[in-house]
């Protein structure tokens, strides 16, 4: 389960430390790095990747102008990354310049997957979807039951 909220910087070669809490998590040390919605990347544990890009693939048509759109902005710039023994992994200049990553990162566990912000866009983000957060959490809050027994 990969969880967490953590600011780290990206160096002069942009590469970005991957918390520690984080790579215990992912079976070995090649993760699946691409643009996400929302102006953020997206890293997924290679298992993860093969099933979310096959679903993608199978309930999508080269016929269909939305199915392309989707396949060219999500598994189109898909790429291989290593987090090496310090822990910090390579992030290719095309998606750096995708999410405006600039030196000071968000790095977020979502479970299955990883997102990473620039900290001033992130910061935005958040500012201007407190209402929809807000409405969001109201109607999640009626569907879910929040304590198990």
């Amino acid at each position: 389960m990969i969880t967490g909220e953590y600011r780290y910087s990206l160096d002069e070669k942009g590469r970005l430390m991957i918390p520690s809490k984080m790579r215990a998590e992912i079976a070995g040390n090649v993760m699946i790095l691409t643009r996400g919605v929302d102006r953020c990347l997206w890293i997924f544990p290679t298992d993860e990747w093969k099933g979310i890009s096959a679903n993608i693939l199978e309930s999508t048509s080269l016929f269909q102008e939305k199915a392309r759109l989707i396949q060219r902005r999500i598994i189109a710039p898909a790429q291989e990354a290593e987090i090496d023994k310090s822990g910090r992994m390579s992030i290719p200049q095309t998606l750096r310049e995708y999410a405006h990553l600039k030196k000071e990162c968000i790095v977020l566990g979502m479970l299955r997957y990883v997102e990473i912000w620039d900290e001033e866009t992130y910061m935005r983000y958040l500012e201007s979807t407190e209402d929809s957060f807000k409405e969001a959490a109201e109607e999640l809050g009626g569907k879910i039951n929040w304590w198990h027994s």
